[in-house]
């Protein structure tokens, strides 16, 4: 647990809250794969839904991450077509920080209210990836990419929560980790 948050803690010094919002210029699969990933913000909220949907179980292990993908695609388009979305930096900070405290406290959330609770939040991500692609070369390939780049990443996330429930006893590691999650929240919500 400790290396965990010493892992989360030295990630959260040696990188900025809308690192991944920096991309310019070609831009194809590639570059929309790599926006999640390489942005530390949207990697915490998406490993975040992953490891959430361990924990409620049953259908959740893919239906709330698929609600994420769903409305992020959404608020993508909403991006694309320059509706404005006020305090999506401000929203991408948030989720980080409700996500991890989501994890941390580990209940039982209905799957409906967990689906739009990541929903909400997905919408931000999504106008995030949204507002870049009239300047790219390949909008349609850059979306597959940033759709792809978070599938991978909730995935990472499930097999993350399934590892931690079974190495810790009451999940006492999986909460850890979303109180470290919750923690860089809301230094980014301070900095955004």
């Amino acid at each position: 647990m400790l290396r965990i948050l010493s892992l989360l803690a030295a990630a959260l010094l040696f990188s900025t809250p809308a690192f991944a919002h920096s991309f310019e210029g070609g831009g194809g699969f590639l570059t929309g794969f790599n926006h999640p990933v390489l942005g530390f913000d949207h990697l915490l909220a998406m490993l975040s839904v992953g490891i959430l949907s361990t924990q409620l179980g049953g259908k959740a292990i893919w239906t709330v991450p698929a609600a994420f993908i769903a409305f992020m695609l959404f608020g993508g388009v909403l991006g694309l077509t320059e509706v404005h979305v006020p305090f999506v930096e401000t929203g991408i900070a948030l989720s980080v920080l409700l996500l991890g405290l989501a994890v941390a406290f580990d209940k039982k959330l209905p799957l409906l209210f967990a689906m739009a609770f990541v929903g909400v939040f997905a919408i931000f991500h999504g106008h995030a990836h949204g507002v870049e692609m009239p300047a790219l070369a390949s909008p349609i390939l850059y979306a597959i990419g940033f759709m792809t780049g978070t599938a991978v990443i909730h995935l990472g996330g499930v097999m993350l929560g399934f590892m931690m429930q079974k190495i810790s006893a009451q999940h006492k590691l999986v909460r850890a980790s979303g109180a470290g999650i919750a923690a860089i929240g809301g230094y980014l919500l301070l900095a955004a």
